[in-house]
């Protein structure tokens, strides 16, 4: 079973800029992004990395069906380990992972996913929801 030790390891190995905020959850720096920051949290078997992506009350209401198709388009050909969802009333990326076996491999893959994701959506994502699009 890997614990918190085995986290941070994984998190120092990635080279991505983080801190502890609360037991058994970091706050990452995304290195292509400094204002986007990704958590990541261990609950008793799960890893769970999410980040908010936007307020959907920003987004113009006639904008939202084409978003939401957008999202699920996005979920289906380009999310590897995560996929966009809503809670709370934001936008948010989110993945899950079994604590049991994670290995580095995973773990990173996750990390760069988001990144990745947010590189190549986030233009498209802007353009979308811009009033009078």
């Amino acid at each position: 079973m890997r614990t918190r030790e085995d986290i941070e390891a994984y998190l120092t190995r990635s080279g991505h800029p983080h801190k502890m905020v609360a037991d058994d959850t970091w706050l990452v720096t995304d290195p292509s992004d400094a204002r986007d920051h990704i958590v990541v949290g261990i609950t008793e078997e799960l890893v769970i990395f999410r980040l908010k992506v936007l307020e959907l009350e920003k987004v113009p209401a006639s904008r939202r069906e084409a978003l939401y198709q957008t999202l699920l388009r996005f979920n289906a050909e380009d999310m590897i380990h995560g996929a966009y969802g809503i809670v709370n009333g934001d936008l948010v990326m989110i993945a899950t992972l079994r604590l049991e076996n994670l290995d580095f491999s995973e773990f990173s893959g996750t990390l760069d996913d988001f990144s990745i994701a947010l590189s190549k959506h986030h233009p498209q994502l802007r353009d979308l929801i811009a009033e009078g699009a």
